[in-house]
């Protein structure tokens, strides 16, 4: 049975944060979704919302017929024969991975979202500049902030472009690291590398998002300066002074392995 929905709807950004709200709230195993039930629900929640003259974007009815169509999936027995010839994955799967996808750039949007706060209260104190040095960058914290709609930006463009997935790639936070270090080291020390271009070239939205965290490692354990030579323009990613003290420890990799299994 499907839980009853308040009658005081919440609003969600997208149908994939309302699904996700109706797993956590529930404990479900994100791995194993019961369908049929998540959908009821879902669809109830689209009913009450056309009730109470609630706009719905086209991407909420979208998810329905998705919804619907992996649920249909699943209860259609398989043909034995057929399976053996050409056998089919977890319907579910392509469905979990955008939600996992989703959650992990959501909840770095949000801890950027609390660092810039916090940040810009700090900022914000005049006597502050007696305190700082000539080479520290209090833009920090406003330039992180923009890094997400920056990432944002490529992944709608990367909704357009044609996909060609030969083989299923298995790339991790540390991964992207080693490849950040080697970018960087090709570059002069006062040069900085194009953050729009690092996500473009990445070959699968998965593949963007690890490298969002792999940079956002970066910076908190200030190898990389983010930089912007005008308001709107490109985010650059700089050498930190103690980017050769961090590429030259292995161990913080090695950490960083543990940390992201």
């Amino acid at each position: 049975m499907s839980s009853p929905l308040n009658v005081h709807l919440e609003q969600y950004e997208g149908p994939l944060d309302l699904l996700l709200d109706l797993i956590r709230k529930q404990q479900i195993n994100i791995y194993d979704i019961p369908i049929a039930r998540i959908t009821s629900q879902y669809l109830e929640y689209v009913q009450k919302a056309v009730e109470m003259d609630m706009e719905l974007s086209a991407e909420f009815v979208y998810m329905a017929s998705t919804l619907i169509h992996i649920k249909s999936r699943m209860l259609l027995p398989r043909d034995p024969e057929l399976e053996k010839m050409d056998p089919e994955g977890d319907p579910r799967q392509e469905l979990v991975d955008r939600l996992l996808e989703h959650e992990r750039f959501k909840n770095a949007a949000e801890m950027l979202q609390q660092k810039r706060l916090m940040e810009e209260a700090a900022w914000s104190n005049p006597a502050l500049k007696d305190f700082l040095s000539d080479n520290d960058e209090p833009g920090l914290a406003v330039t992180l902030f923009d890094l997400v709609q920056t990432l944002q930006k490529v992944l709608e463009r990367a909704k357009n472009r044609p996909q060609f997935e030969i083989t299923k790639e298995d790339v991790t936070v540390p991964d992207m690291i080693v490849y950040l270090r080697n970018v960087l080291r090709s570059v002069k020390a006062h040069e900085s590398v194009s953050a729009t271009e690092l996500f473009e070239r990445q070959r699968s939205r998965g593949a963007m998002i690890v490298l969002f965290l792999a940079i956002l490692e970066l910076v908190k354990n200030q190898a990389v300066t983010l930089v912007q030579q005008e308001a709107f323009g490109d985010i650059g990613l700089k050498r930190h002074k103690n980017f050769e003290e961090f590429a030259a420890n292995d161990e913080t990799v090695a950490r960083l392995e543990e940390e992201y299994k």
